[in-house]
């Protein structure tokens, strides 16, 4: 028979990765999304039509009822909890929030799998983060971070992640669950939503290439991150829940990369030369060839806390999974613009 696998984020940008490799893996996908969308909502469709192989189960974080239900129903093989209030920024903004969804919703979800008597059958993994690890210089490794370095969360979103990431190995030390945390550095693609910098970049490029935008606002230029694909880090998901012991891993391409260079490489890929004039919030992009500003400072998108450097060391992944990123960074920037420029081009 068929493994089947629960998905909770189905409708984000990890949940439509996973779910497409996982069935064609052969898997019966089942994929959460929150209940209050029936099946005549747009969001609830426009799932449903771009991922017709997927079940929707109506359910929510919040909700332990639903979410027992679910895993009665089910009985998945394979749990895979990628939902969460996953903005950073927005953490800010609604902590509350933030640790309720985000925190609190990975007990739900493996308290329902206990509820519904699957402890000892149902695999579990939690998607962790790199923003767990705060990016303090005396918190910083040298060849990046790894399974054994300690956490600083410097965000209400990090904090939230890491009750996510202990609650976890909580559950797999006292109820001898197969419970597993991926801590994923930024994976970024063609999914992505807006509101996070590398889509906001990339939909900026192509809309200002096709005469659609001005220019782009950013804040924090000098952050540098471990930015890979996301699909490519979903089979590192996939590969951590295939291991005969439960363990948690590590998964980043071991380079960093500042949000200047993601700019300069987005432009270059619609012919566009950037150079760098002032300082600070001074500080402009502007086009080599016409000295057009096409990049600005917005004081209003920095964060009370800035997370300036994360970097991890994907050595154990790569070794005792056999796992390996297929996407390098030009060709994810490169991916991500031609994607946004095919996609502003279609649009009246």
């Amino acid at each position: 028979m068929a493994k089947r696998a629960l998905i909770t984020g189905i409708a984000g940008q990890d949940g439509g990765h996973l779910a497409k490799l996982l069935h064609e893996k052969g898997y019966e996908v089942y994929g959460v999304i929150r209940g209050q969308l029936e099946s005549s909502h747009p969001r609830y469709q426009q799932t449903q039509n771009e991922m017709p192989y997927v079940k929707l189960v109506l359910a929510d974080l919040l909700d332990l009822a639903a979410l027992t239900r679910a895993m009665q129903e089910i009985k998945p093989d394979e749990v895979y909890n990628l939902a969460a209030i996953s903005h950073v920024g927005y953490s800010f903004k609604d902590p509350i929030m933030t640790a309720d969804v985000t925190g609190k919703g990975v007990l739900n979800v493996l308290e329902a799998i206990r509820l519904a008597g699957l402890e000892k059958t149902t695999k579990f993994y939690q998607a962790s983060t790199s923003e767990m690890f705060g990016g303090l210089d005396y918190n910083r490794p040298e060849k990046g971070y790894t399974e054994e370095s300690s956490f600083h969360p410097r965000s209400p979103y990090g904090v939230a992640k890491l009750y996510g990431f202990w609650i976890t190995k909580n559950y797999r030390e006292n109820y001898g669950m197969f419970a597993v945390s991926g801590i994923l550095f930024n994976h970024e693609g063609e999914r992505r939503g807006p509101e996070f910098v590398t889509r906001k970049i990339s939909q900026a490029v192509a809309r200002i290439k096709l005469g659609k935008q001005d220019r782009l606002e950013l804040g924090n230029m000098d952050a540098k991150r471990d930015w890979g694909y996301a699909g490519d880090y979903v089979e590192g998901m996939w590969r951590i829940m295939q291991q005969d012991k439960p363990d948690d891993y590590v998964l980043a391409t071991g380079e960093t990369h500042s949000i200047r260079e993601f700019c300069e490489l987005a432009f270059k890929e619609t012919g566009v030369d950037i150079e760098w004039q002032g300082t600070g919030v001074k500080e402009t992009g502007v086009d080599k060839k016409t000295g057009k500003v096409l990049i600005s400072i917005n004081p209003d998108f920095f964060r009370p806390s800035e997370v300036d450097l994360l970097l991890g060391d994907p050595t154990r992944a790569e070794k005792e999974l056999g796992w390996e990123r297929q996407v390098d960074f030009p060709g994810l920037v490169k991916l991500m613009v031609e994607h946004d420029l095919k996609e502003e081009a279609s649009k009246a």
